[in-house]
């Protein structure tokens, strides 16, 4: 599972994404904004969510589908975290499946 939450402080809009052994968007959302908005100088907001494959020896990384509740996150952006996260990995997106 894979979220991609909007983080803003201070009217700046700050992207932020987790991923984690969470069941659902929701799961992860609720953990994520919980800690990020303790002390309140944060707000968060989920855009959406979606799915990412994940094979470390083809050093591939697939993000795909969408959250039931909060919808398609932008998987271009997820991507290009990704890639920056990845070095050397084929990080590949559509929009198929749930």
């Amino acid at each position: 599972m894979c979220l991609l939450p909007q983080v803003h402080r201070s009217n700046q809009k700050l992207d932020w994404s987790f991923s984690g052994l969470l069941c659902n968007t929701a799961d992860i959302y609720d953990k994520v904004s919980e800690e990020l908005e303790k002390g309140g100088l944060l707000d968060c907001e989920c855009v959406g969510g979606g799915r990412i494959k994940h094979d470390p020896q083809a050093k591939q990384i697939h993000v795909y589908g969408y959250s039931i509740g909060f919808g398609r996150a932008n998987h271009v952006t997820a991507t290009e975290k990704l890639k920056a996260q990845y070095p050397g990995y084929e990080v590949t997106w559509d929009n198929e499946g749930y």
